[in-house]
Order: C-alpha cells, then sequence, then structure tokens
C-alpha cells in the first residue's frame, strides 16, 4: 500500500488548490486537463492518467486513477490550516509494485515539491530552500531523457 503525504506551510494559500494547472511546475511533463478543473475533467501528465472526482473550490480537489492504470488509487490536493497537502494513496499491481519504490516515488516526491515551491512564490512567500532534486531524481530523469531519444 502506498500512502504519500506532503505538507508545506504557505501563509495565504487559500486559492492555490484552484491554480494547480497554472502552478504546474515547467520542468515536468505538463499536466492537461480535457477541460477546466472540476468534477469529470480527464487528463495527467506524462504517462500518469486519472480523472477528478472531487473539487470543493478552493479547499480540496481529488483524482482517481484511470482504470487499467497499474495503481489503483486516489491523489488529493488540499488547503488546510496555513497550508498545502497532497496525499497519494494507492494500491500498486504487477511491476508498479517495484517501479513505486525504485524509481515513480523518486520522481513524485521531487514533482510535488516542485509544485509547492511555485504555489508558494505565487503566494508572495518564494521558498528560503527551494527544493532540488536528489541525484537519484536526477539520474533517472537523465536515464528518462536518453531513453526516449533512442531510436526506433
Amino acid at each position: 500500500m502506498i500512502v504519500n503525504v506532503h505538507t508545506r506551510r504557505i501563509p495565504g494559500s487559500a486559492d492555490l488548490v484552484d491554480r494547480m494547472v497554472e502552478l504546474w511546475p515547467d520542468r515536468w511533463p505538463p499536466l492537461v486537463l480535457d477541460r477546466p478543473l472540476g468534477v469529470g475533467a480527464d487528463g495527467g501528465h506524462g504517462p500518469i492518467r486519472y480523472r477528478c472526482t472531487e473539487h470543493v473550490p478552493g479547499r480540496r480537489i481529488a483524482f482517481a486513477f484511470s482504470p487499467g492504470f497499474p495503481v489503483v488509487g486516489t491523489h488529493v490536493l488540499e488547503a488546510v490550516p496555513g497550508g498545502l497537502r497532497h496525499t497519494l494513496t494507492g494500491r500498486p499491481r504487477g511491476l508498479a509494485r517495484l517501479w513505486w519504490p525504485l524509481a515513480v516515488r523518486w520522481l513524485h516526491d521531487a514533482l510535488i515539491e516542485d509544485l509547492f515551491d511555485n504555489a508558494a512564490r505565487a503566494a508572495g512567500h518564494p521558498p528560503v530552500h527551494p527544493a532540488r532534486w536528489s541525484p537519484w531524481v536526477r539520474l533517472l530523469r537523465a536515464a528518462a531523457r536518453r531513453g526516449a531519444r533512442r531510436p526506433a
């Protein structure tokens, strides 16, 4: 079972949940939805596909992974007193049981911290110590770039 929680204190963060697409870090595959953010919006980033299942404007947005995705679960972005929280819960299937702890978790963590840095900047509180990618994340991203350039 995966339970992955990120919380960041960001004063004045009430409207940031609804700006998730706008604040998405440009160093990552873009977050694309088939309609404005709200219940029923389908989309994702890179190979990660999901559907919005709950939207409480200014407070909470929840997504469920699309059927057929190798993780059954949800991820939620919500305003909490004094900041934001992102929670991913799920049950990996098949090779995802191996890929989550070896690679995906590290990439996910780096992406969420980059998103929170952008949210802090948007709220007028730039992070004192912006998120830094670990050597493992840099290696995984470099390997993915090399794999994407490999001729078919």
